[in-house]
């Protein structure tokens, strides 16, 4: 026998702990959504006073909004995002070990897309808008698809590393990457005045909410189909 090695993360979720996350997720993400489509007037004043609060710092620190907006449109701009999951879907191929699990991050980041632009469609949330704007974006604001987009992504990735046994320092590694996206992205977005905070945080709960689903429904659905790249079963 050859005993998993000390510094892996844990073994893949089982399908009811990922479902039991998801349904945790889903009612403050099911609340948001009725609160902003509403609207919800003291959800709207608060997004109203954060909102003009940073941009009026945005607003006086060039040097960080500057700052921001390289991040935000090429760091961790959706296209970039969804370009590290099609790397992670063709490595899966390329190992010719993981057909159902590419598949699967594939779907779910295409229905991250489709679920995003039907939201913004379907409640139609003007952006903000400023006399001095510092950055601008186009179309419906909730939920942020920046935000989204990176939750889901690297939510995938973490959960890929965390299935084929990453090593302790390449998962603190990329746990930290991760959370400092997630979060960074969300934060510029509210810093360019292109978005409100709920709709930043929307963003994060749906992201993260259909980062769940697709763990315990692709878990329970493949289970024992694919043995994850570094545990093959030995003869």
């Amino acid at each position: 026998m050859h005993p998993a090695p000390v510094d892996s993360p844990p073994r893949p979720p089982a399908p009811r702990t990922a479902a039991l996350v998801a349904a945790a997720l889903a009612a403050p993400s099911v609340l948001l959504l009725v609160l902003v489509a509403l609207p919800w007037r003291p959800l709207m004043t608060l997004d109203g006073d954060i909102a003009t609060t940073t941009h009026r710092w945005a607003v006086e620190h060039r040097g960080i909004t500057h700052a921001s907006r390289i991040l935000t449109d090429w760091v961790w701009d959706p296209q970039t995002m969804r370009a590290l999951c099609v790397a992670a879907v063709v490595w899966l191929l390329w190992r010719r070990r993981a057909r159902w699990l590419a598949l699967w991050v594939a779907a779910t980041c295409a229905l991250a897309a489709l679920a995003q632009n039907g939201l913004k469609a379907a409640v139609d949330r003007p952006r903000p808008v400023w006399p001095n704007p510092v950055d601008s974006a186009h179309y419906a604001a909730f939920p942020s698809g920046h935000a989204m987009t990176a939750t889901v992504v690297c939510g995938l990735l973490l959960w890929l590393l965390h299935r084929h046994g990453a090593g302790r320092l390449l998962w603190r590694t990329a746990l930290t990457v991760a959370v400092v996206s997630v979060v960074g992205v969300g934060l510029t977005r509210v810093w360019l005045g292109v978005h409100w905070p709920s709709d930043v945080l929307g963003g994060w709960l749906l992201g993260a909410l259909l980062v769940a689903l697709a763990v315990a429904s692709y878990e329970w659905w493949c289970q024992g189909e694919e043995v994850p790249v570094g545990r093959e079963r030995r003869p």
